[in-house]
């Protein structure tokens, strides 16, 4: 019995240390059960003042054996907006951290910002890096950067009015509900996130003034990205919007700036521009199908395809400038002005009617050798069609075909002041007297020209500016 009971006790003493070996032991394989109880960490509050807010998150080693973790890392570093502690270490990044059995540790995150800095994007974003076993695993950080009035999501409905108390920060999407109507105030900033379209199923209505414009753009504002096309997606009036009228508005940096589909449900415009700036977007400055927008005094400038009316409608342009000239972001390769009456629809071409008028304006664009003519208008089918060019200067080699020319100057430069593509500066005004499009216009109701200075009492300028 007493041999018996040594040879147990052994036996059990045996099987103790190795259990204990194996606790004591790494696990080292890529499918080692880790869990993190964060995938994300978004600090949502509209910061007033300079802020700071802690959250937190657990790294759980599940398995029965000892884990080591190789790297636990803050990636944006010392130059982060967040701050991370781990056990206890306020550090950048820690390496070799054990883990025991079945154990856990803390990752605690602060962010602080000082939320009036005008060089912050409205989002700040940065992650945490876990490295165990050759697995990268990672822990998404974003928080508000500047304190302004966040819209998720939003559906507007009623009457409602925006004021310049505070930028407006768009994520995800914005609607105007078909009975609702929104107006916006001069020198109201609104910013929408990479994924987040405004768009308008009721009414629109931009009262901005000279040096108090309304601003739509991308929300990054850091240097990287302030200038970027296709920041954000760009503004949509829908099939039942009406009574749209922007004034004294610039919208830049979208991928598609100003889109509008179909007719409108009134004998109004469906949109009506006014002394507003269109710039820099990656795909369409206006792209409009079968649809009804007039616009005066207003520039459209280096977007992949300035105006692109297609499928019909009726438009009205006085005294624009539509310009487009290549850049390390968008190449000029499209016409600055098409114009023609069809659509593909399931395989099969529609046409439908068009009406469209060009007076006292100006379309140009580098030779840069991808475009001849910068106005095309290109006609199918027998619906009724009427283009008019009255008093325009335009580029190109040809006229454009299918429509009524009066008074228009073909290929002589409009001598903008000043384009300096390196610099981004991009000046069209005209202060040469000499330019061919002074004193060529004729004269309109619009009186006042982009810069709202008085257009001449006797002849006007071509383009949104008056000499």
């Amino acid at each position: 019995m007493n041999k018996l009971f040594a040879f147990g006790f052994t036996l059990f003493a045996f099987c103790f240390l190795l259990s204990s070996c194996k606790k004591d032991s790494f696990i080292n394989v890529a499918d080692a059960r880790l869990r993190i109880t964060a995938d994300s960490l978004k600090y949502d509050t509209v910061f007033a003042t300079a802020g700071s807010i802690t959250k937190s998150f657990k790294i759980i080693n599940e398995n029965n054996q000892k884990l080591r973790l190789s790297k636990v890392k803050l990636m944006g570093g010392t130059a982060s907006s967040f701050k991370i502690n781990i056990n206890g270490n306020a550090v950048t990044e820690e390496n070799n951290v054990e883990l025991e059995a079945n154990d856990s540790i803390y990752v605690f995150v602060s962010v602080n910002i000082n939320p009036n800095a005008a060089n912050l994007p409205f989002i700040i974003s940065d992650s945490i890096l876990i490295n165990y076993n050759g697995i990268n695993r990672f822990v998404q950080l974003q928080a508000y950067g500047q304190n302004a009035v966040f819209l998720n999501n939003k559906v507007i409905t009623g009457n409602v009015t925006w004021t310049n108390a505070l930028p407006y920060v768009v994520l995800k999407s914005i609607r105007i509900d078909t009975t609702a109507t929104l107006t916006i105030q001069p020198g109201t900033k609104i910013y929408s996130h990479a994924d987040a379209p405004f768009i308008v199923d009721g009414t629109l209505i931009i009262n901005g003034s000279k040096n108090n414009e309304v601003i739509f753009a991308g929300d990054r504002l850091d240097n990287d990205y302030k200038d970027l096309p296709a920041s954000w997606p760009g503004m949509y009036f829908r099939g039942n919007s009406k009574n749209n009228v922007l004034k004294f508005a610039i919208i830049k940096n979208a991928y598609q700036a100003v889109v509008a589909t179909g007719p409108s449900i009134n004998t109004n415009p469906k949109l009506i521009l006014q002394q507003c700036i269109i710039d820099n977007a990656y795909d369409a400055g206006i792209l409009a199908a079968n649809t009804s927008i007039y616009a005066n005094n207003s520039l459209i400038s280096n977007c992949g395809s300035n105006i692109a009316l297609i499928y019909g409608g009726d438009y009205n342009f006085t005294n624009c400038t539509v310009a487009g000239y290549s850049n390390s972001f968008v190449i000029h390769k499209n016409p600055v002005l098409t114009v023609n009456n069809f659509a593909t629809q399931g395989g099969a071409t529609v046409t439908a009617s068009l009406n469209a008028v060009f007076s006292n304006c100006i379309f140009w664009a580098d030779s840069s050798g991808f475009v001849n003519n910068e106005v095309v208008v290109t006609k199918q089918g027998s619906n009724p069609f009427t283009v008019i060019f009255q008093n325009n200067l335009y580029r190109g080699t040809n006229d454009p075909a299918n429509s009524t020319l009066t008074g228009n100057i073909k290929g002589q430069d409009p001598l903008f002041n000043e384009i300096d593509i390196t610099k981004r500066i991009y000046d069209f005004r005209i202060l040469n007297i000499a330019a061919p499009g002074i004193n060529k216009a004729t004269a309109t109701a619009f009186t006042k020209d982009l810069n709202d200075n008085n257009r001449s009492n006797g002849l006007p300028d071509m383009g949104c500016y008056e000499q």
